[in-house]
């Protein structure tokens, strides 16, 4: 089985599950904990790979299921590859699509075979397997890239739960085998689902584990639990999964979430909310988010944020910034995105510093108290 060049732990903390390491990716060292911002058409919206080098961005993630779609996982291959489509020259990891399709609820059938479909764009109907994304990940030359699992609703069944978690096991085998065919380049992980259940999360990772991957990843959760119920989760699965491989929590990126899951043994994560938020006109800021739409804003020539080293709180104030938004300048999407995910960055730098450290519980009661 190909294996990424490493992965090695460093740090770990002493009072909780928290824990530094590096993954060496085709010989590039990525930090963890990390965190991928979201590109999913192959592109992080409104700004470009040079400034995602400059905020420090080490890996971001796409999806296959929607370059499957448009371009066309072919069409990538033939141009060269996702790095050379896109000039994006550090790690991509690919998310199969599953939970894209899941939220086609009306537009996708489920069957042991794999998922049909109708497409989002156009209604085409579409036919997806475990070996067939195996295969549009590879074309599309990912770095790491993640097999095809079933996410269910919350709330879902014990039952319907425990089915997908089954067909998800079922299609990590299918996919592993079809991997280690032509793995290529690229690094396959494996997928850890069962709902808010623990019974289902520990059957599931226990038989992915067996399986064998280099990196496991936790699905299924941010989509409709409670707080509580994904830390819980979070903290009860990954009891499971190995020391020495890397574990990733899908779609999940507001920082409290971040700090919450790396103390519970998490090591990375991606989410569309840095810069989703920031299409929107909401910054983050120590203690919560700021609108800069809001009027109060109209006047104020303070930074979104005092001290802050990004491009945009060096340069702009509030009130220019609140402009830009209400006049609609493509300008404003840029700049509030630069300061997210530059916010974020440092965020996961700063609890990386405060693992070495051992004062991520000081980090934790800082963070608490709005004061990063």
């Amino acid at each position: 089985m190909k294996k990424m060049t490493g992965f090695r732990v460093e740090k770990k903390d002493n009072q909780s599950k928290a824990r530094t390491g590096r993954i060496v990716l085709h010989g590039r060292e990525i930090e963890t904990p990390v965190f991928m911002p979201v590109g999913t058409y192959a592109a992080v919206k409104t700004i470009s790979p040079a400034e995602l080098e400059e905020l420090g961005a080490e890996i971001i993630l796409s999806n296959a299921y929607h370059l499957f779609l448009r371009p066309g996982d072919r069409i990538i291959k033939k141009l060269g590859g996702i790095h050379r489509f896109t000039g994006w020259k550090r790690g991509f990891l690919t998310d199969s699509g599953g939970f894209q399709i899941f939220s086609l609820s009306s537009l996708r059938k489920i069957r042991e075979e794999g998922i049909e479909f109708n497409s989002h764009i156009d209604g085409s109907k579409h036919f997806l397997s475990p070996e067939m994304v195996v295969q549009i990940e590879r074309n599309i030359g990912a770095d790491v890239i993640m097999p095809l699992d079933i996410c269910t609703a919350v709330p879902s069944s014990h039952d319907e739960s425990a089915a997908a978690a089954e067909l998800t096991v079922d299609w990590a085998q299918r996919s592993k085998a079809a991997w280690s065919a032509d793995p290529g380049e690229s690094i396959l992980f494996g997928i850890i689902q069962g709902n808010i259940f623990e019974d289902l999360r520990e059957r599931c990772a226990q038989r992915t584990v067996q399986i064998g991957f280099p990196g496991y990843a936790l699905g299924g959760l941010s989509v409709g639990e409670d707080k509580s119920s994904m830390y819980r989760i979070i903290d009860f699965t990954t009891e499971f999964l190995p020391e020495d491989a890397p574990r990733y929590l899908m779609g999940v990126g507001a920082p409290e979430d971040i700090l919450e899951a790396v103390m519970r043994g998490i090591d990375m994560f991606d989410s569309v909310l840095p810069t989703r938020n920031a299409r929107n006109g909401s910054v983050f800021v120590p203690g919560g988010r700021l609108v800069l739409k809001n009027s109060t804003n109209a006047e104020d020539t303070n930074p979104i944020l005092r001290g802050c080293t990004c491009y945009t709180c060096t340069h702009f104030s509030r009130a220019y910034l609140r402009h830009l938004f209400k006049t609609r300048e493509i300008l404003a999407y840029r700049l509030a995105t630069i300061h997210n995910l530059h916010y974020i960055m440092q965020f996961v730098r700063q609890i990386r510093d405060a693992i070495r450290a051992g004062s991520i519980k000081e980090l934790k009661n800082r963070f608490s108290r709005g004061e990063i």
